[in-house]
């Protein structure tokens, strides 16, 4: 198997990621959703122990029908603050984030997405992506469907992470600090509309 990875600036491309790779014949519980909601734009997610039905008005509230949206549900991740999230990775870095909480486990977000595959300075652009308010798509796939996979995220607007990288450094950044803490609904409307919208 074999992770592949999108970061979306709108949660609407990353829904419809989703569901194309549903479509594609990738199973929902091979599939991960993690969106940023410190805007509280998902206000009808559940908190994500509630289960696996938590949030199933949210699926059709993202303008779709999928299996994945429909179990969103809420958590807080060290260092991103409040997401919506379902599947594998959610588990994970809810996970992590509970025994982080007991001074247990350490890693987080960058700990789940590498121990998938992803390498490190990824992890590191999606980890910020997702803090700076954008949506993470993630999908263990065969070998031989890792292509058609990838062609999905970015055929919906995903994120080259090489890029947004290099914006994040020309402002200083040089990686995922968990320590920094979450990003204001203010700031994210700011980055959202800054990745959206761009001048020039």
């Amino acid at each position: 198997m074999k992770t592949v990875t999108g970061l979306f600036d709108s949660y609407d491309d990353a829904s419809t990621a989703v569901i194309a790779l549903e479509n594609a014949g990738i199973y929902a519980k091979d599939i991960s959703i993690v969106s940023n909601n410190a805007d509280g734009r998902h206000e009808h997610a559940s908190n994500a122990a509630e289960g696996a039905s938590a949030g199933a008005g949210l699926g059709v509230l993202a303008g779709g029908v999928s299996g994945l949206l429909a179990g969103l549900g809420m958590l807080a991740i060290p260092g991103v603050g409040p997401v919506v999230a379902a599947g594998w990775l959610a588990a994970t870095a809810a996970g992590a984030a509970a025994g982080a909480a007991v001074g247990g486990a350490a890693g987080g977000i960058i700990g789940a997405l590498t121990d998938s595959g992803v390498s490190e300075t990824d992890a590191h652009v999606y980890a910020e992506g997702v803090r700076r308010g954008g949506t993470l798509v993630t999908a263990k796939v065969d070998e031989s469907r890792a292509a058609d996979a990838e062609t999905i995220l970015s055929g919906s607007n995903g994120v080259d992470p090489a890029s947004r990288r290099q914006a994040y450094e020309q402002s200083g950044w040089t990686g995922f600090d968990p320590k920094l803490g979450p990003y204001t609904a203010d700031e994210i409307k700011r980055e959202r509309e800054r990745n959206l919208y761009p001048i020039g």
